[in-house]
């Protein structure tokens, strides 16, 4: 028998990681974490901000009016044939609710014009601007605002762009009227130079004798 033989080897020392493995892996996670960010980002609305609830003056992230010219399209939220039932026309080119009386909520404005809220979808004709502004006497009662995330006004400019193909009648905006208190609500609407004046129920009933 060898003098060796009966030795006992030394263990062998545990094998090293291949310092490469890691280098390559740290990154693959990196980029996938990277990923699975980015991916989440792009699956939560636009919208999903905790904004104020009610509807503003100016549109959203408004497009440029095709034409070249005039101010930007207003944010719509549906197209038209017509007018739809329930509505009175003011002038040629808008329309509002025909309803009597607009139910009124607290808004959570600080503004104390803006205190009560009535939501209310504004209808105008295609390819028109229109101006609406609170009568004489109503800008520290009423504000005004339709189609985007803006302040509320004591006047508002719509511009209802036609959609491509020009099917489109009448335009559809989310919007309406805040107010100090319920009140019948006297509105100008400015449309091809021509003025007309609408009444609107805000909480409360207009008198029989107000004039549309």
């Amino acid at each position: 028998m060898s003098a060796h033989a009966g030795a006992t080897r030394p263990p062998r020392a545990p094998a090293l990681p291949d310092p490469g493995a890691g280098s390559r892996t740290r990154p693959i996670a990196w980029w996938g974490f990277l990923s699975l960010v980015v991916a989440l980002a792009a699956c939560t609305p636009a919208g999903d901000s905790r904004r104020h609830a009610t509807p503003p003056a100016n549109g959203a992230a408004p497009s440029t009016d095709a034409s070249g010219g005039g101010p930007p399209c207003t944010a719509s939220v549906d197209t038209l044939p017509a007018p739809p039932a329930g509505y009175r026309l003011v002038g040629e080119d808008v329309a509002v609710p025909n309803t009597p009386v607009m139910s009124a909520e607290d808004s959570g404005e600080s503004d104390p014009a803006a205190r009560l809220f009535a939501k209310w979808g504004l209808v105008v004709r295609a390819g028109k601007v229109v101006d609406l502004r609170v009568a004489p006497g109503w800008q520290d009662k009423a504000r005004l605002g339709w189609g985007g995330t803006g302040t509320p006004a004591a006047t508002v400019t719509v511009h209802a762009c036609a959609p491509a193909g020009g099917q489109a009648q009448w335009m559809a905006f989310v919007g309406g009227t805040w107010v100090a208190q319920a009140a019948c609500v006297p509105l100008i609407v400015t449309s091809n130079g021509q003025n007309d004046r609408v009444h609107l129920g805000i909480g409360v009933p207009c008198d029989k004798t107000t004039t549309p």
